[in-house]
């Protein structure tokens, strides 16, 4: 199968890295085409600074035309969004502005009771909030989460004065105490980039794509699709590519909502679209200690509190997992364990659909790699992901 290559800075070898790795990965992502269990992959792998490998294989849409992942596609990082959430707030606390342990209230009215008086934002960036969690995380069919909450209180608004999404999203009350239980909240992100609007004066969109986007040179990233960048997104589905052809054309404008309720929502959980170079760019701001090409986008200390286990004998049962003691930073994964063959000091995140960014402080090794599920996948597969970062590490010499 044919893998159209990207920019890269140097060989592997000159880094220190096994070039044959790079091509078990590319036979092993055309092994998963065949199998239908993605559509395409697209990847980048940096190692101490520089660009080692940068390729892409497979169809760059979920609608079976036959158009080419490219180097460069345009892709919904989904959750990877929630880190840079997470760093805008540690941006903030840095200034002086707020504490990690600033209770939500002081900020959000809507939390001055309870049970809600107790939680902080770090609460909300470890997942530990107790608000109800994404849906489908458990099971049982209620209590709802913050997002059907939110549209039923939609449909009944007037329209009159302003919509109170934040009251409606808590409305459900807590599942779990807080600081009890990690239950992952993306509810909890929008929560934080409405607080770093409300903090910093700018709205968080802005706040993400001036302190941190641009200082960084991800040209193609933000939350908004420019033309140049709508023609080269990878295409979900018929209603996607529909939208994307209306911002090519100038129907419309990327950054104009659509009126509902929607867009007085910040879109911090998920809502960040790049590309896998870019994504690599910001992996090494965190390598490097928050700076990268002279840009600072956060103080060392920063990224070391970020990157340090922040629970402890806090469990996990969402989906189906049983672990007492889950492993978590600030916006960051830190999972360790027998799937994963990375360095203890080694932040990542995955988005769902499915992408991964993995950070390895240690190594200096940094992957992003975009791997939309085909239906052999069944909603979820963990060879794209997990599988994939064992290969990428394995290189290492």
């Amino acid at each position: 199968m044919n893998v159209i290559q990207g920019k890269t800075d140097c060989r592997p070898m000159e880094t220190g890295y096994d070039a044959s790795r790079i091509e078990m990965l590319e036979k092993r992502f055309g092994e998963m085409i065949d199998r239908k269990l993605i559509h395409g992959a697209v990847y980048c792998i940096s190692h101490k600074g520089r660009v080692i490998a940068h390729g892409a294989i497979g169809r760059n849409n979920g609608m079976g035309i036959d158009a080419p992942m490219k180097p460069d596609t345009v892709f919904g990082i989904a959750s990877i969004t929630k880190t840079f959430t997470a760093t805008a707030v540690m941006q903030l606390i840095e200034d002086g502005y707020i504490r990690l342990n600033t209770p939500v209230s002081e900020i959000l009215p809507q939390f001055a009771e309870k049970p809600f008086d107790g939680i902080t934002l770090w609460h909300l960036l470890t997942h530990t909030s107790g608000l109800c969690p994404d849906g489908g995380c458990f099971p049982e069919a209620a209590p709802k989460d913050s997002w059907e909450l939110i549209e039923a209180a939609a449909e009944k608004w007037d329209g009159k004065g302003e919509f109170d999404w934040i009251s409606a999203g808590i409305s459900g009350g807590l599942r779990r105490l807080t600081g009890t239980e990690w239950q992952y909240c993306s509810f909890g992100f929008a929560l934080l980039g409405e607080i770093v609007s409300r903090v910093s004066g700018m709205n968080v969109h802005d706040h993400i794509e001036e302190k941190i986007l641009k200082p960084l040179k991800m040209t193609d990233s933000g939350f908004y699709f420019t033309p140049e960048t709508a023609a080269r997104g990878f295409l979900y589905r018929e209603e996607h590519k529909n939208y994307l052809d209306k911002i090519i054309s100038g129907e419309i404008n990327g950054r104009d909502g659509d009126g509902s309720v929607w867009d007085r929502i910040p879109n911090t959980g998920g809502g960040i679209h790049s590309t896998v170079y870019d994504l690599i760019r910001y992996a090494n701001a965190y390598i490097y200690g928050g700076r990268l090409e002279g840009a600072r986008i956060l103080g060392r200390k920063s990224v070391e509190k970020m990157s340090t286990v922040q629970l402890h004998n806090v469990p996990d049962r969402c989906w189906g997992a049983d672990e007492p003691d889950r492993l978590y930073g600030i916006g960051f994964d830190i999972r360790h364990g027998q799937s994963f063959s990375y360095s203890d000091r080694t932040i990542m995140h995955e988005g769902a659909g499915a992408s991964s960014l993995d950070i390895d402080l240690e190594e200096q090794l940094a992957a992003a790699w975009f791997v939309p599920f085909d239906e052999g996948a069944k909603g979820w597969s963990a060879e794209p992901l997990y599988n994939v970062q064992n290969i990428i590490w394995s290189g290492l010499i």
